[in-house]
Parts: structure tokens; sequence; C-alpha cells
């Protein structure tokens, strides 16, 4: 078995925090408790590591035509400081990944990938390169920090002389002087929360992490794990790879088909994604609400009657409704809202219906 890898904060809460192997990854999965980790970030603020994340440079005067053919959206809307989320598909549109396209400057992109999916992204990637292009893998060098949550700005702001306001939802700046480090900080995140993430240098993560921690110490800002990321996204329904995305779920499937542009010009993958976009796609991502005792987990089978419809993606006690909850991929023509289903639960139906989603959405100001 390969050695997991550690990030430079690794140091900083080994002894702090519970530890799991996460895509070939040594993570705190939680630090005090992912309830009492998803609360401070819906109500104050939360800091996770995610260095473990992917970082891929695409530079040179081929750049955004290389970008543009790899992925759904279309990053020619895209101007220096802006922030794009979008995908990268198979022929079939089957899904690559899911990532952030950061516009750093004219032929200069930053890809931000997941972590499991790392050499797999790069390797495609490279094989669709041509013409002027240089692709660089830099994820060991840089690590990441996300402060999320209501008071996020609040508390990033007692680090940097940056006026952070004007840093707007998926926007970012470069170069930014903050807790004694350099970063570039965008305002993005994966928790359905405000807040901002932070890319600098592997080594001085460690200086930023407990800086931040300071910052917030009198706001009750807790550190947070993988756990509370998993309820925060799910909750907000975010997809996660490999639950709501995979290479057998295309984008429109997963319900992200605000960032499949089919009529941007040639990408891989268009042809069957804007059919789908079109004329709908023969399964849906839906939320479900147990009627019965008990949690849809992820595989779980959903059935309508003796029919086997589809299978939950991801399912958890919600921390914030108190309610059993998941997310599910069905037959389109059974996706009604107010359809009852029932979910297998270790060889039991248990009734269930559906939903509408995301299962909570923060306030807005």
């Amino acid at each position: 078995m390969a050695e997991l890898k550690r990030t430079t904060l690794y140091p900083a809460y080994r002894d702090e925090a519970k530890l799991v192997p996460f895509g070939g990854w040594e993570l705190p999965v939680q630090f005090s408790g992912i309830k009492a980790e998803h609360e401070a970030v819906r109500t104050r603020a939360g800091l996770f590591d995610v260095s473990h994340m992917g970082e891929v440079e695409i530079l040179g005067s081929d750049a955004l035509d290389l970008v543009q053919k790899l992925t759904t959206n279309d990053v020619s809307k895209l101007s220096p400081g802006k922030v794009q989320y979008t995908a990268m598909c198979y022929p079939d549109g089957g899904t690559v990944d899911d990532l952030l396209v950061y516009h750093r400057q004219d032929g200069s992109y930053l890809l931000v990938v997941n972590a499991a999916n790392t050499d797999k992204d790069v390797e495609w990637i490279e094989k669709h390169a041509t013409g002027d292009v240089t692709v660089r893998n830099i994820s060991d060098q840089v690590a990441q920090l996300a402060l999320q949550g209501p008071l996020a700005e609040e508390v990033l702001q007692a680090c940097t002389d940056t006026d952070l306001s004007v840093i707007r939802p998926f926007r970012f700046e470069e170069e930014v002087e903050v807790g004694g480090t350099k970063a570039l900080i965008s305002r993005t995140g994966y928790t359905g929360e405000d807040g901002f993430e932070m890319y600098l240098n592997a080594d001085d993560a460690p200086t930023l992490w407990k800086r931040i921690l300071e910052a917030g110490r009198e706001k009750d800002v807790l550190p947070c794990g993988l756990g509370a990321r998993d309820t925060l996204r799910f909750e907000a329904r975010l997809a996660l790879y490999g639950n709501e995305l995979s290479a057998s779920i295309t984008p429109i499937e997963a319900g992200i088909g605000f960032a499949v542009k089919p009529d941007k010009g040639d990408f891989i993958g268009q042809e069957v994604l804007a059919k789908q976009k079109a004329e709908d796609p023969p399964r849906k991502l839906v939320g479900l609400e147990m009627i019965e005792r008990g949690i849809p987990r992820s595989h779980y089978p959903v059935f309508m009657g003796e029919k086997e419809i589809g299978e939950v993606t991801s399912g958890t006690q919600s921390p914030t409704l108190k309610k059993n909850v998941g997310l599910a991929l069905v037959r389109a023509e059974h996706a009604e809202l107010g359809t009852e289903v029932d979910v297998e639960i270790r060889g039991k139906r248990v009734a269930a219906k559906i939903v509408k989603t995301p299962f909570y959405q923060r306030p807005r100001a």
C-alpha cells in the first residue's frame, strides 16, 4: 500500500485532530466534532486545510483554446481576476472532474482539481495539449486554506491591510499580504457560506493557519475537518466527485447544467451534453427526505414499488435541518417533487419522498 501523503499543516494538527486516509492523503476528518464544526461554519466561521487539492497551471498563447476544448463552461467570458466553476468530460459526456478555473492573465490559467483526480486530470490535459501550451502540475508547491462562514471576512480582514470587501464572489486578488505571508485570495468555497480560499507557498501555510485561528479566537472560529466539509457541501447540494459526478454521470444528470455551455464552440463531450440539455437527461439528481426512520447512504438502491429506479449518491442526518436526507440519481420519469419512493437500507425498504434542493441556502443580506 502506498504511503499516505501529508500536507505541510500536518504537524500543526496531528495531536488535536482525528486523521483518516482520503484520496491518498492523511487528513483531519474532525477536530472538536463534525456537528460542532458544521455549526461553527453556519453561524460563525471555520478554517479548513484543503492543501490536498490539485493545482495545475496552463500557460501559453494557446492556453485559452486548450481550456475551452477541455471544459464545459465558457472560459472566454472570464477576464483576469475572475473564477469559473466548470467540468471536464469524456466524449460520451461522463465527467473527468469538476474544477475551478482562475484566469490570472492572458495566456495564464490556474485549474484547481480534486485531490484523488490530480494525476488523472494532468494526464488528460497533457493528452489534449497542442500548440503553444505548457502544462505544469504545481500541487506539491501550493497549500490551500479555506475560511468559511458569515464571519469569514471580518476574521480574515484582521490579518491583512487589503480591503477584502472588494473581492466579490468568484473574484480573486493575487499577492495579498496576509498573516505574514503572501497568497492568492478568492471569494469561493465548498460549504454554501460566504468565505475565502487562499493559495500560498506550501511552506508558509502553518504561519497563516496559526494567524487566522488567533484572529478568530474571540469569535470562536474552529479548525474544521473533512467530515464537516462534506455535510456542509451536501446541504448546499454541491457535487462531490465520486458521488454525484463520475465517469458514468454527466454534469447535466448531476444538476450542474449551469456550467455547461453547448453553444460556446467545440469541446469534449459537447454533442452528448447539448442533447441532454435540450431534451432532458435520462437520469436526474433529486433530493430525498426520509418519511420513515433511517439514513440514506451512498449507493443504497431507490425503488418505486418493485422497480429499482436509481441509487443514493450522498446522504446523512442534516445537522442544520435535523432531518435524514439524501441526494439520489433516479430515472427522470420518477423525479417529480413529492413522489414517494423507498430506499433499501440494510435489506429493508424504508419510505422517503422527493423534495426540493438545496436543503440549505444561506440567508441573503
